[in-house]
């Protein structure tokens, strides 16, 4: 395969957990997951946003920090592949979408401090969904405090994103999970392994199924 770190990106409930798990076991790959369930501020937050953003992106973005500073310390990358379920600037994005302007600045402050110091992905997948599938795939999980989720928060998140791939040198691979099921059509996920083979240039890729 060309690339030896790849992360998989996209909204709340686009299925990047599933794919990542299904690329590590196919390549025998580190998995690095998000440990969002382990944040004490996740369910408060969804009540009483305003009150909680800042705690929680806080926590997160430690949280991402040493996941991903461990992987950093402990395995080869010239050797070893890796593949992970987030990347590290989606602290700062989120934080922007949640946070009010002061506290977004003190944030982006940390934030600069730490990002130097990991090691940021070869290759970026995307995974593009409309709103009303990832609702479905949000009552599908049936996670409690995701449940109230508003289709504004989530357009809002997907503007973010969209706009940071578009305007940042990442070699991102987006694809548009509208008629594509990685996990139940195995010629889907064939199709990716193979797409997997090819070299991209830095920039916004279109993988099409």
């Amino acid at each position: 395969m060309q690339y030896k770190f790849i992360t998989v990106e996209g909204n709340i409930g686009a299925g990047k957990t599933t794919l990542a798990n299904m690329l590590s076991q196919h390549f025998s790959a580190k998995l690095i997951l998000e440990e969002f369930a382990d944040n004490p501020f996740l369910p408060l937050f969804y009540e009483r946003p305003q009150q909680y953003a800042f705690p929680l992106e806080l926590f997160f973005m430690a949280e991402r920090y040493k996941q991903l500073k461990e992987m950093l310390q402990s395995h080869d990358l010239f050797s070893d592949v890796v593949i992970s379920d987030y990347l590290f600037i989606k602290s700062l994005l989120f934080a922007k979408v949640t946070l009010p302007e002061e506290e977004f600045s003190l944030y982006q402050k940390l934030f600069d401090i730490i990002n130097p110091q990991l090691v940021q992905p070869e290759l970026l997948i995307f995974l593009n969904a409309p709103v009303t599938k990832l609702q479905e795939n949000i009552r599908k999980r049936n996670r409690s405090y995701e449940q109230q989720i508003p289709d504004e928060y989530l357009l809002n998140v997907h503007d973010m994103y969209m706009q940071y791939i578009k305007q940042h040198p990442v070699r991102t691979l987006v694809i548009d999970t509208t008629k594509v099921d990685f996990l139940h059509n195995p010629d889907d996920f064939g199709m990716l392994l193979q797409a997997l083979e090819k070299e991209y240039e830095p920039g916004v890729n279109y993988l099409k199924f």
